[in-house]
């Protein structure tokens, strides 16, 4: 049993020294755009393709080999420059390194004892951050990294009902008149689950009204509040949202958090995606009111490029993660350890067993500097920008809103057929179809990736949503393809 284990073993660290090998010869990080995007095939038949069963005996070295070039072949290429389809594309190689660097040593971030370097690491990153957003340091100001913004969101609830109720912690709901809280009409939908899984109850979320570029109303929100009040509600949180999931809309955060303090309201602003705007001195106004939030939170995975997972959440405030969350199980978190307890972090946390996500993003940021993360943020900016300029005006393009704020810009394409008709209901839903039509095409042909969606709370259907991001480094050719492959693929539309 030991010989076999050991021959197993050996031929484990024979295949990972052979990976990079596999990467390279499939093109696995080729950036020129000159290969696929994807090579699409439908579920079913990619399954008849594909050796997916596990059974009771080991596949060979020859079989494993083959499964992963098998992987790389039918993986959609986020690194490839035509993909736009989402608010991540390509990862950032320092961060890669990073990434692979934590998976090596497979160790928890809950205590100091067990990742040393992996907590100095995180600290470091969380110190910047705060920094960025205009928070005070530690251990005024606090953070940590958690499984995505969707729980970096939900925290923030959690400390805002902790920090108007203490007592919730240990007594629970009962007693306590109706929370709700409020975010735009346009906001990330992980506020509606964290309001059922917190106990909120869905119905207790309000929908704050958006202007005509898709950011809150602070009007809307105030009025909110006083209805809420009026019912017999208490409010105790706001979400405002930088770069909001479709429109990439910026809520007005000044006037935002002049009401949250008028209210007594906590403030979180999600920024899970306008965040990375904040390494820029040229765009980081866009997102002035940011620090007069009491928490934050921002996905360094998305715009910037480092690998998932990698999602910050930022408080203002001494101590309250820990007040909130700390359960204090000293079979973990002993307090008469031979070193500074307070390294410790995981009492701070939801999750017990915490991946190490640190190390990516303060890779990245050594590597680079915050010079070389500013460089790449301004680069990203200027194509959608120069995206934007493009398509303006340009025969069969129209522009869902007049203009934009983040790295994403929305818009439709009229096939030829269609220009200089009556825009009747019946015209808009045969354009909203021929949306779904140009995106089969670029998927079947592999060449491009432009993701679509409609906005149903503006009774708006299918338009395009054109997704920058500084990974891979954006030009202003790869731009140019994009526009001229989707007026190809819809010329006889």
């Amino acid at each position: 049993m030991e010989e076999s284990r050991s021959t197993v073993d050996v031929t484990a660290i024979e295949l990972l020294k052979r990976l990079l090998e596999i990467l390279d010869e499939e093109n696995a990080f080729d950036r020129s755009g000159n290969k696929p995007v994807v090579r699409f095939v439908q579920p079913d038949q990619l399954r008849e393709r594909l050796d997916i069963d596990l059974s009771e005996q080991p596949a060979s070295l020859a079989e494993i080999e083959t499964a992963i070039r098998q992987t790389i072949r039918y993986s959609v290429k986020t690194f490839s420059p035509h993909f736009h389809n989402q608010l991540y594309a390509g990862v950032d190689e320092y961060g890669l390194v990073g990434s692979w660097l934590t998976d090596v040593f497979n160790t928890s971030q809950y205590t100091y004892e067990v990742a040393p370097v992996f907590t100095l690491m995180e600290r470091q990153v969380i110190e910047r951050s705060l920094e960025l957003v205009g928070y005070p340091p530690m251990p005024d100001g606090d953070g940590m990294l958690s499984p995505g913004g969707s729980m970096s969101n939900m925290y923030g609830m959690v400390i805002a009902r902790f920090k108007m109720f203490p007592e919730i912690k240990t007594k629970g709901l009962a007693g306590l008149p109706p929370l709700v809280c409020f975010t735009s009409e346009g906001g990330h939908y992980s506020i509606t689950k964290g309001a059922h899984w917190l106990g909120l109850g869905t119905d207790h979320v309000y929908k704050v009204k958006t202007d005509e570029l898709g950011r809150m109303r602070p009007d809307d929100l105030r009025a909110g509040i006083a209805e809420a009040r009026k019912q017999g509600h208490l409010p105790f949180f706001v979400n405002a949202t930088c770069g909001t999931t479709v429109l990439g809309a910026i809520d007005p955060l000044p006037e935002i958090a002049a009401i949250c303090r008028e209210e007594n309201i906590w403030l979180h602003v999600d920024a899970c995606l306008g965040g990375t705007l904040l390494l820029s001195e040229k765009y980081r106004t866009r997102l002035t009111g940011i620090e007069l939030s009491n928490s934050v939170a921002w996905n360094p995975h998305k715009m910037l490029g480092a690998p998932f997972q990698c999602s910050l959440f930022l408080v203002n405030g001494k101590n309250m993660l820990h007040e909130t969350n700390c359960a204090g199980a000293r079979y973990l978190f002993q307090q008469d350890k031979h070193y500074d307890v307070s390294w410790d972090t995981g009492d701070k946390s939801l999750q017990c067993g915490r991946k190490v996500d640190g190390p990516k993003m303060w890779l990245m940021w050594k590597a680079r500097g915050t010079r070389g993360l500013r460089e790449s943020v301004d680069l990203a900016m200027h194509a959608i920008e120069y995206f934007y300029e493009r398509i303006k005006g340009r025969d069969g393009f129209r522009l869902v809103l007049p203009s934009y704020e983040c790295c994403n810009v929305c818009f439709w394409y009229v096939p030829p057929s269609m220009r200089g008709q009556e825009e009747t209901p019946e015209w808009w839903d045969n354009l909203y179809s021929i949306i779904t039509k140009i995106k089969e095409r670029m998927m079947v042909e592999g060449s491009l990736m432009v993701g679509y969606t409609p906005l149903s709370y503006k009774n708006v259907g299918n338009f395009f949503r054109m997704v920058v991001t500084c990974q891979p480094p954006p030009t202003e050719a790869a731009m140019d393809y994009a526009i001229e492959k989707i007026e190809k693929f819809a010329v006889d539309l």
